[in-house]
């Protein structure tokens, strides 16, 4: 009878897989829980959205008109800056002329203008390429025919060095030679369009603050409303050990759905807006020979747009479930 040898136990026994690599490929408990937690409040926010399809887009509505003002005023800083930036070029000083001054004598006040230490150069110009200039832009060249003299004066374009700070002093010694009449300073529009650029930018700040304010209170009201109806729910989920950030979760996602879908709004309204102008805007650039050409919200603004309104409606909602937390009893 044929015996089988006794194996040894310790050498059949498998040696256990390492299950390192299998633990490493999912997920902990922990961030799994906690990942799908954040998933259902992310998709039943929403639809609690829906499910009050009326009520959501009035807020929306609210929200949308107070985030799109900051937006047009943006659009109108951003246009303007144009204006602004045509006329930073425009720091030449015209010197006027007597009329009827005969050639010699305007070349001799250029060539004192030129040896000035703070004068980078001097352009002349004489009547008749003034006259000639006049009657392409002005649209009066059948009425300019029948004036049998030249009434425009040479001009001097005085271009002052980059380094030049006493303009207003250059401008009053220009103005003290006998052979000027008038002396232009043509900067001086520029620096009071950048005062009013500065200001202008400024309110527009102090309007987006304020506006942006408004945004959450609206944001918090509606949260502070859906939280005093679903009051017993929160109730019974604290009594069952839910903590602050489970109850939280739900509201603040729905405070997120609030701030971005009024962002798209916002941007819906701005594309409203330059279709209704931008006929009209058109033409006024025609009217500037292109010179002037009207711009849209860019890409970047949109965005950043988008994502201030999610952040609003973030801080909105926590703001709200934070104070209703905080008088909560223990």
């Amino acid at each position: 009878m044929n015996r089988r040898k006794p194996q040894n136990r310790m050498k059949a026994a498998a040696a256990p897989k390492p299950a390192t690599a299998r633990a490493d490929r999912r997920p902990r408990p922990g961030v799994r829980a906690w990942r799908e937690q954040h998933l259902y409040s992310f998709f039943s926010s929403l639809g609690r959205l829906a499910a009050r399809p009326w009520a959501a887009l009035l807020t929306l509505l609210v929200m949308a008109l107070a985030l799109a003002l900051p937006l047009l005023l943006y659009l109108v800083l951003v246009n303007a800056q144009q204006l602004h930036g045509d006329m930073r070029d425009a720091g030449a000083i015209s010197v006027f002329l007597k009329p009827h001054l005969e050639r010699g004598a305007v070349d001799g006040v250029a060539k004192r203008l030129r040896a000035h230490d703070s004068v980078a150069s001097v352009v002349v110009k004489t009547p008749e390429q003034g006259l000639l200039e006049f009657r392409n832009q002005s649209g009066f060249a059948d009425a300019l025919n029948v004036l049998r003299d030249n009434p425009l004066p040479a001009v001097l374009i005085v271009t002052p060095r980059p380094d030049v700070t006493h303009v207003a002093a250059l401008v009053a010694q220009f103005g003290s030679e006998p052979e000027v009449d008038l002396v232009q300073y043509d900067a001086g529009w520029r620096q009071r369009l950048d005062a009013i650029l500065g200001a202008a930018t400024r309110a527009a700040q102090v309007l987006a603050a304020l506006l942006a304010l408004a945004v959450l209170l609206v944001v918090g009201n509606t949260i502070r409303l859906d939280i005093l109806g679903r009051s017993d729910e929160i109730e019974v989920m604290q009594l069952l050990g839910a903590s602050s950030g489970f109850v939280r979760r739900p509201f603040l996602y729905s405070g997120l759905w609030y701030g971005a879908f009024s962002a798209v709004l916002a941007l819906l309204v701005i594309a409203v807006v330059e279709a209704t102008l931008s006929a009209p805007l058109q033409q006024l650039a025609t009217s500037y020979d292109h010179r002037f050409s009207v711009r849209g919200l860019d890409a970047l603004p949109a965005l950043a747009a988008l994502g201030v309104g999610a952040l609003l409606g973030w801080c909105g909602a926590w703001l709200a479930t934070w104070r209703h937390l905080a008088r909560a009893p223990r």
